[in-house]
């Protein structure tokens, strides 16, 4: 059940970030919780991935480049999900940001 209601918080978050920046669109509520899915799938089992193969370059600048792998993985949900778009990397960066945030309030 948590797993659920993370999965609606996360879509709210999404719908509440595409009215708040210009550049992300969501065309329903559907849309935003095939997106907050593949987000979740992609941060579950892409990101350690990219994590480890990435590491010197993350030990390097202390950790910011793990926000260039959030927006990457947005921009990929982007891709792959219709309904959802981003308009670039920078807002794909901000909508992570805010979804980032979003999941560190949220209790597990």
């Amino acid at each position: 059940m948590p797993i659920l209601i993370s999965w609606i918080i996360s879509s709210l978050a999404i719908l509440v970030s595409a009215y708040l920046l210009p550049g992300v669109t969501v065309d329903s509520f559907i849309a935003a919780l095939s997106a907050a899915l593949v987000l979740g799938l992609a941060n579950a089992i892409l990101k350690p991935i990219l994590i480890l193969l990435t590491l010197p370059i993350n030990f390097l600048t202390m950790g910011l480049f793990t926000l260039v792998i959030n927006a990457s993985l947005v921009l990929l949900a982007a891709s792959l999900v219709p309904g959802f778009a981003v308009a670039g990397f920078w807002w794909a960066l901000f909508l992570g940001l805010i979804l980032s945030l979003v999941s560190a309030i949220i209790p597990d």
